[in-house]
């Protein structure tokens, strides 16, 4: 029999070698035909006497990353139709049977009383790390990429093929809900160390040791199938299980706010599953599966994590009729902390790189962060010698602007000063050269004021990084109203080739993302100003699902930097356009006690030295603000409501402002960009999945108490009135070719 996305040979020793191979990918995925097709040679495979064993491996350079979740966001389609035509026990029916049509196969792969050996070739995640697991042997190329996981979590859901009752089967039970719950990769050392894979050879020898575990006695039955198995752990009831269930519930609930239904499911899943033997065990698992896909915490995070970020990284938004380009050579202008590690990412993803600066002392230092950079990497097994050395020939250093003269791309990332800037641009363009791009990092200066002092406009661009760049993965890239297409499909390329997200957004103070997240930390301190104790604000913030509250980011950005952008705005726009209390704040913080936030140590917190203990909310706030209100008066979940409302109006602003023009551009950025609760979808799929008419009542509700920072804009209003959603009104072009 011959199959679309599997090759099936079978040796003269009677071991079959399927090999995964989904024609036109350059990496495999699971879906709907694959799930069906792995079936079918499961049941050839266990009928035919003639075989003695089974390898998988994969014919791409990795084994999977995983599902393709488009499969799963038409099965979410199929059953809200099924439910309108049938009911909704036929539909739930229906979403279970689906939902867990993998399963069932890995299940019949396990119990088939042939062998079967995975030989892992690359990364393997998530559905596809659970095709290993189900084998009865996982054997690994020698490959410093490869990494295995089920990063499910991630995307709003959980591993429903298996992986929440064969992991805490195989490994320790702290170990597995570590994995289950975080979602992180592990690398080949520290999985043979936990014993998720039983080998790690050499590429050459994988499939001949594969075929040779099964030779010399492989048992085709898992441990769990034995009589007498006895977990890693313990039982649930054991001594070691009430030690990891009580205190992983605290964790959990501590962490995450009860804002992730998949991560409530996961401790579900294993606390009840590993009480009942496999088959029961499954089921179980299939059964709080197709219920977490139909929360809408998993139909956010699918659309916004899963499949708008793929559109965008894979072009959605780039000009079509732009022929490809290629930036060789880049030149960063201003090797401060930004400018370097800008230079150290563009490095490492393969590019020349140059830095400038006012003298060659301070250019060298900029170096040096690269250095230390790489170095680190190198300290933590996660770059070899070879590669720092490779990194740092591709960087050079100098203050010499003749070395633009063959740049593809510069990006300016000096200090935050219009006429800093502008002197820049004028000592650079004498030195470009024809065709090439010039881009600004600015975090809040427009783009259009800034394109005035450049001859040249359709060749200026804004590319905003956020920090730390070597971490973050949004970039913002800003479109002035001159700027043309060949500059934004530049930008775009190189953005890609850097292995970061961007948004596209039309020019606009704050731009998209700090519009928003500016709004998050001035309610903070509007918090304050009213008596809110710190410590509840902080606290409140990260219940309403953001990584950090509002006085740590602050902290993070820099007061003297929050002060300066206050300044630049009502210096542009009026003292109305700042609250002058919140101002007098910042002035007495940054100005009269030297609190700058964590880069000297002080700000709203106090930072000891490393090693000294956490950070901790400074006491001489209290002289500063008004004495703290009895918190038992405080309603938390509209505090709440506050910090997720205020950013996602100054959103829908953005929207009828025309700075965003997709979508999914909001809400992928909303997330990578500032943390926007992701168990939202973002800062637009907030709104939607409240419904319009909801969230403008809640508007309207908060505006009556707060004030004009909660009026909904008039498009938001018109919305409201049919129950449009941003989706719905605003459909995103879909990409035509990946």
């Amino acid at each position: 029999m011959s199959y679309t996305n599997f090759n099936v040979a079978t040796d003269s020793d009677g071991i079959a070698l399927v090999t995964w191979d989904i024609p036109g990918r350059s990496m495999n995925v699971l879906d709907t035909k694959t799930i069906e097709e792995l079936g079918a040679i499961v049941a050839a495979t266990s009928a035919d006497a003639a075989i003695k064993g089974v390898v998988i491996t994969s014919g791409k350079d990795a084994f999977s990353a995983g599902a393709d979740l488009s499969m799963l966001d038409g099965m979410n389609k199929t059953f809200l139709e099924t439910k309108k035509s049938k009911g909704d026990e036929a539909a739930q029916q229906m979403l279970f049977d689906e939902s867990r049509k993998l399963s069932l196969t890995l299940r019949k792969i396990e119990t088939s009383g042939k062998p079967w050996v995975a030989a892992i070739n690359g990364l393997a995640l998530g559905g596809a790390f659970e095709v290993t697991l189900a084998c009865h042997y996982r054997i690994a190329s020698d490959n410093p990429k490869t990494r295995l996981g089920v990063p499910e979590i991630k995307v709003g859901l959980f591993p429903g093929g298996g992986g929440t009752q064969r992991l805490p089967r195989l490994l320790q039970p702290q170990d597995a809900m570590q994995m289950l719950l975080k979602g992180d990769s592990i690398d080949l050392k520290k999985a043979k160390a936990m014993g998720l894979v039983g080998a790690v050879v050499p590429a050459a020898d994988l499939i001949p040791a594969a075929k040779e575990w099964i030779k010399a006695g492989g048992k085709a039955v898992a441990p769990w199938d034995e009589k007498g198995f006895k977990l890693p752990g313990g039982g649930v009831y054991s001594k070691m299980g009430m030690q990891i269930f009580p205190a992983g519930n605290g964790l959990y609930r501590s962490q995450t706010y009860d804002n992730y239904p998949a991560a409530r499911a996961i401790m579900q899943c294993a606390y009840e599953g590993l009480q009942l033997p496999m088959d029961a065990a499954l089921r179980v698992e299939s059964r709080y599966f197709a219920n977490v896909l139909q929360t809408k915490e998993a139909a956010a995070m699918i659309r916004s994590l899963f499949l708008s970020m793929q559109e965008l990284n894979k072009g959605a938004r780039r000009p079509q009729d732009v022929p490809p380009t290629k930036v060789k050579k880049l030149a960063v202008i201003g090797a401060g902390f930004m400018g370097a590690s800008v230079g150290f990412v563009s490095a490492r993803a393969g590019i020349d790189v140059v830095l400038i600066d006012r003298d060659q002392a301070s250019a060298d230092k900029g170096r040096g962060h690269a250095q230390a950079a790489i170095d680190a990497l190198v300290a933590k097994g996660r770059a070899k010698p070879d590669d720092a050395e490779r990194l740092m020939a591709k960087i050079t250093a100098t203050s010499d602007f003749n070395v633009l003269t063959d740049c593809d791309l510069v990006i300016e990332a000096v200090f935050e000063d219009r006429a800093v800037k502008a002197e820049i641009y004028k000592k650079a363009q004498p030195f470009l050269k024809a065709g090439a791009i010039f881009a600004s990092n600015t975090s809040t200066l427009p783009i259009n004021s800034l394109a005035e002092e450049f001859t040249d406009q359709s060749k200026f661009i804004g590319i905003h990084f956020f920090s730390p760049v070597e971490k973050m993965m949004l970039v913002e890239i800003i479109v002035g109203k001159n700027t043309g297409d060949v500059a934004l499909a530049t930008a775009l390329d190189y953005v890609r080739v850097i292995g970061k997200t961007p948004i596209v957004v039309n020019d606009s103070r704050g731009f998209f993302a700090n519009r928003c997240v500016l709004r998050f930390t001035a309610e903070g301190l509007e918090m304050l100003m009213e008596g809110v104790p710190p410590a509840m604000i902080e606290n409140t913030a990260k219940m309403a699902g953001m990584p950090v509250g509002p006085l740590s980011l602050s902290d993070e950005i820099a007061l003297d930097l929050v002060l300066k952008i206050m300044k630049a705005t009502e210096a542009d726009l009026g003292s109305q356009a700042v609250d002058q209390a919140q101002k007098k704040l910042i002035v007495e913080m940054v100005e009269k006690q030297d609190r700058l936030g964590r880069k000297n140590g002080k700000g709203f917190y106090d930072y000891p030295p490393k090693g000294k203990g956490a950070k901790h909310l400074w006491p001489g706030l209290a002289a500063l603000v008004p004495a703290p209100v009895d918190p038992d008066t405080l309603d938390i979940e509209e505090l709440k409501q506050r910090f997720l409302v205020v950013q996602a109006v100054e959103a829908a602003r953005t929207v009828e402002d025309h700075v965003i023009t997709d979508v999914r551009e909001a809400d992928v950025g909303s997330i990578l960009g500032f943390g926007f609760a992701p168990f939202t979808g973002g800062t637009l799929s907030y709104i939607d999945f409240m419904g319009t008419t909801e969230f403008v009542a809640l508007c309207h509700k908060l505006e009556a108490k707060y004030g004009s920072r909660f009026t909904p804009p008039k498009l938001l209003e018109d919305m409201a009135k049919t129950g449009e959603t941003f989706y719905g009104r605003f459909p995103p072009k879909k990409l035509a070719a990946a």
